[in-house]
């Protein structure tokens, strides 16, 4: 599986040392999903990385309904909500067969 990840510096200046926000919250969606077909995008005109767009495919969602795949993905960005990342402005879910 090919993955695409767009990458923005979205935190705090002087971090461009560490990961972006967006790599940060593609690494814990890949985790707690156990899934290596994550995107996250940071919104283009907010540079501080505020807002993101996440479009992820997990067999985890297998069963589960449109909400509780969406509940799974908030789970696995519970930190970076609390500070860094204010808002999710779209959010696709999907299981290996729906994305075929």
């Amino acid at each position: 599986t090919t993955t695409t990840t767009t990458s923005r510096w979205m935190s705090t200046p002087g971090s461009e040392d560490g990961p972006s926000v967006v790599e940060t919250c593609r690494e814990k969606i890949c985790v707690a999903l156990e899934t290596d077909d994550v995107k996250v995008i940071g919104a283009y005109d907010d540079p501080n990385g505020s807002h993101i767009a996440i479009e992820v495919t997990s067999a985890l969602f297998e069963g589960k309904r449109p909400v509780q795949r969406q509940q799974l993905v908030y789970k696995a960005l519970w930190e970076e909500l609390q500070g860094a990342v204010h808002a999710v402005d779209s959010m696709v879910c999907k299981t290996p067969a729906e994305k075929n």
